[in-house]
């Protein structure tokens, strides 16, 4: 029934797509008309549109004439005019949708459409991409666009300072990482004067690769820490135990990840403890003085069996370096949590860094959810919109290619062994490279990369390898990839970001072999002859072999190939030795690849295969969304609380005089009705209001004279405490104006960071724990949103009293210099970032020494 409706009225997506094209054919009816403005005419354009706004028009009332400006102002600024599609896919991006386009279809053009328009509100827009290369390359590029425009544009790079991310914050467009601009909010709620602050708000982004940035890099938080103090030669010892442990000792769960020792294997590990000492020889590792030790075995396990050098991770200058699993780059400023990265370093015989305490956190979904509106862009997006709908309320959108699509898709290929599929593969290869035939092969791993080009190596064809080790050569091999007869080998191409043009790219060949920014005549007319070849000859051919755990990364390997309606090739190889068909593959797959009885070096091929396959990555998928959905449920809980104390601080940082007096009344007010029960007290409730109201105050009470009720004790209590805080501001003030008031919002704000610190801690510690209830029929997210709830309240209760506690205790001590050295520290360098060079000339680090 589906199948007929859709026949009839087209899918919704069509539907859609049919509503865009009448938009699409009111903007081109404008062309002729804007196409007789001067350059100056065009600019003031943008000033027009602005007095539009503020006389009550809305962003949707201008969408015509604006795109229709900025096609124009394109034409002239960088000789691209936007297609038709393109142009839908900007109102995509503008209505707040995902627009899936093809590889080559010109996303980066199609931002500038949605960009634009959401400038002129003033509030500012962020486009975000995976790395630096492509936030600097695309803000340079569209620069000019956007300067014909009258607009302002900037670019978050990582080594900037906060002086210099402030001015570029205040642009009207901001290119920049999803982790500039995480840390960045995560930093900014860290600062202790609203000066320092960098970001202006969150109104618009449009996130590129949107699937790799809200999905795949979703399960990792961004978390800011600082190093805990503690001895790293424990790492070391449990290494050297877990070595000697057998196969039989320990059980692996490759689907999740998990390691876990067997019977056998806990009793020879406690023995193994017992000789270094490092368990009591009476006690057993599950005792509760050990569970600690256990952790560290289940992570040293996890370190040897399930973690591997040159696929998870690489070691690059005596470090362990994690790769991203999805777009094969290094991720050096990424560390593993809970002790897992320390006993990769301890497997891998380097020296054990610090374990670190989380300062801030927050992961990418509760981050980009901050933007009042939201946008993306990507070649594959619509395999995961169920996600994508359900955690951000994003619609994703399948834009239509300028030109028909020519790929030849090829059944995948099944082997028994993967020796027997690397051998296959290397004879493909050879078939394309004869007819000159640009050939590039998709590898799950560096390591797998690494043993197919040995074998290229042995068959004597010369081949580029791009993977985490040779990252900074990219552009090159990238400019190269699509010449006729090139070979080329790549770890997952997510997030690349450049296209393989067939031919080579001639702009990036002149950069690269002449030094010269200016395409060189001679390179071009060699690229157009070598481009005609390489079509010949059936275009890009595209090898993957293995099927990842994602139908999307497939798709992304295959989706280099045909681009702008060039003609191309792909191919998948797999063996039963492959992960996802040992792992997660069907039963059924390998019982009737058995059943067939396969020879040495013949393969299977049928769409039945394909099919079952894609069930398996479906599974896959499901099982992942999940994880990733139950994560951040549990997150959602944190980000309340975190709401909650950002709010909390930004109100100290923006309110000039910070009233103490609601703090030390509220602070009495718990501590009389905690203590008086009923209206009036006896002599021992005395004696305990006493007590409590010296450890907090210092203050000496005298109740001798005095039979009051629970208020007028309360009242006699703040009259106390108001003289007590009423000289010291006095005594503070005579030093300097505002002094008092200084000192309390920074030790209000010092005070609920530490605080906050803890509780993150505390947070990821119940976390775990509440899990085992589930043995008890009980829900762990209901437990742990109660008990979460619960240890909110004691610590703001436990922040208030702090906050007092310190204050009567803060004195001052050397007088004048004294609060010169204070104000120094406080107000000297506002804009000096935390890990620069002290201005004052110490040679520390800032936040060692002013910070």
């Amino acid at each position: 029934m589906l199948a007929l409706a859709q026949k009839v009225f087209g899918s919704a997506n069509q539907r859609l797509v049919k509503s865009f094209y009448k938009i699409v054919e009111q903007i081109n009816s404008l062309e002729p008309e804007i196409q007789k403005l001067s350059d100056q005419m065009l600019s003031d354009k943008t000033k027009e549109f602005k007095e539009q706004l503020k006389g009550g028009k809305t962003l949707d009332d201008l969408l015509i004439e604006a795109f229709a400006v900025v096609r124009e102002a394109s034409k002239r600024s960088l000789g691209m005019r936007h297609f038709d599609v393109q142009l839908i896919g900007g109102i995509a991006l503008h209505h707040g949708m995902i627009a899936e386009m093809k590889t080559g279809e010109g996303k980066t053009l199609v931002a500038t459409l949605a960009t634009y328009l959401n400038s002129l509100t003033g509030k500012g827009v962020h486009v975000v991409t995976v790395n630096d290369y492509l936030a600097k390359r695309d803000s340079e590029w569209m620069r000019r666009l956007y300067d014909a425009l009258d607009l302002s544009v900037g670019c978050i790079t990582h080594n900037m300072t906060d002086e210099e991310r402030r001015v570029v914050y205040s642009k009207d467009i901001v290119y920049s990482t999803n982790n500039e601009l995480g840390f960045d909010y995560l930093r900014d709620n860290m600062k202790f004067s609203r000066n320092d602050v960098v970001q202006r708000g969150f109104n618009y982004a449009i996130v590129d690769e949107v699937d790799s940035i809200l999905i795949d890099e979703a399960r990792t938080p961004l978390i800011i820490s600082g190093p805990v103090s503690e001895d790293n030669k424990i790492y070391t010892k449990i290494d050297k135990i877990i070595t000697k442990l057998q196969s039989s000792d320990y059980e692996l769960d490759e689907k999740n990840r998990s390691a876990l020792l067997t019977e056998d294997g806990i009793s020879k590990a406690e023995e193994l403890l017992k000789t270094h000492n490092l368990i009591a020889a009476d006690s057993s590792l599950y005792d509760t003085g050990n569970i600690i030790i256990t952790h560290y075995i289940d992570q040293a396990l996890r370190a040897h069996k399930l973690f591997t050098v040159d696929k998870d991770y690489i070691i690059k200058n005596g470090k362990v370096v994690i790769i991203d699993e999805f777009t094969g780059r290094m991720m050096e400023s990424r560390r593993y949590s809970d002790g897992l990265h320390q006993a990769l370093e301890a497997k891998e015989g380097l020296e054990v860094q610090n374990e670190s305490q989380t300062l801030a956190s927050i992961t990418f979904q509760n981050y980009f959810r901050l933007y009042k509106k939201l946008a993306g862009m990507t070649g594959t997006a619509a395999t995961e919109s169920a996600e994508f709908w359900d955690i951000y309320k994003l619609k994703v959108m399948q834009i239509p290619t300028n030109a028909p699509v020519k790929r030849k898709d090829l059944d995948d290929e099944i082997y028994c062994t993967e020796e027997e599929k690397y051998n296959a593969v290397v004879k493909f290869i050879i078939e394309c490279h004869n007819r000159y035939q640009p050939v590039l092969v998709g590898t799950t791993s560096i390591e797998k990369s690494e043993k197919l080009s040995r074998l290229l190596t042995e068959n004597s064809l010369k081949h580029s390898v791009l993977n985490a080790r040779y990252h900074e050569q990219e552009a090159h091999i990238i400019a190269q990839a699509g010449m006729s007869g090139k070979i080329t080998i790549a770890t997952n191409m997510a997030g690349r970001g450049t296209d393989i043009q067939l031919g080579g790219n001639a702009k990036m060949l002149a950069k690269i072999e002449l030094k010269n920014p200016n395409q060189d005549q001679e390179i071009i007319q060699k690229v157009e002859k070598d481009k005609e070849i390489a079509i010949n000859a059936g275009g890009l051919c595209v090898i993957g072999t293995e099927r990842h755990e994602s139908r999307r990364i497939d798709n992304q390997l295959r989706g280099r190939s045909g681009r702008q309606g060039d003609p191309g090739l792909s191919k998948f190889f797999l063996s039963l030795e492959d992960d996802l068909l040992r792992i997660f593959g069907s039963d059924k797959i390998k019982i009737f690849l058995k059943k067939l009885g396969l020879k040495k070096d013949e393969a299977i091929h049928h769409p039945w295969i394909n099919s079952a396959l894609e069930k398996a990555q479906r599974k896959v998928e499901s099982k992942n969304f999940d994880v990733r959905k139950s994560l951040l449920k549990f997150d959602d809980v944190i980000n309340e609380q975190r709401k909650v104390i950002f709010k909390r601080r930004n109100d100290i940082l923006n309110t000039e005089d910070n009233d103490i007096s609601l703090v030390y009344k509220n602070i009495n007010y718990f501590i009389v009705n905690k203590i008086i029960l009923d209206k009036y007290c006896d002599e021992e409730s005395y004696e305990s209001i006493t007590d409590e109201i010296s450890r907090i105050y210092r203050l000496k009470l005298n109740f001798s004279e005095f039979d009051l009720d629970k208020d007028s004790i309360l009242d006699y209590v703040n009259g106390e405490v108001d003289k007590l805080f009423c000289k010291k501001e006095q005594l503070f003030n005579q030093y300097r104006d505002d002094l008092w008031n200084t000192v309390v919002k920074q030790i209000m704000i010092m005070t609920l960071d530490h605080l906050w610190r803890e509780h993150l801690l505390a947070l990821e510690n119940l976390k775990h724990s509440v899990n085992l209830r589930a043995i008890g029929q009980k829900d762990p997210l209901n437990e742990f949103k109660k008990e979460a709830f619960i240890m909110l309240q004691r610590m703001l209760n436990e922040w208030q009293e702090l906050i007092l506690h310190r204050l009567v205790r803060f004195n001052i001590k050397d007088e004048q210099q004294y609060i010169d050295q204070k104000f120094s520290k406080i107000n000297d360098f506002p804009y000096t970032s935390r890990n620069d060079k002290c201005p004052c000339g110490s040679g520390k680090k800032y936040k060692h020494c002013h910070g």
